[in-house]
């Protein structure tokens, strides 16, 4: 994992299409930007569709 330090204002790009813009630092938050083509998914993890986990057997 390639972790980067930025401030307000500040962007990192991704290849070709994709930027991310650091908006606003607030105490322990930090609202981004995205900037990717309308054909990409950008998806917040937690919103991800799980797998479907196995269920346990009872012995």
């Amino acid at each position: 994992m390639l972790v980067l330090s930025r401030r307000e204002s500040e962007r990192i790009r991704l290849g070709d299409e994709i930027v991310v813009t650091v908006i606003r630092v607030a105490g322990e938050s930090v609202r981004i930007g995205i900037e990717a083509p309308s054909d990409m998914l950008v998806l917040r993890e937690e919103l991800e569709p799980r797998a479907a986990q196995p269920t346990r057997r009872k012995p």
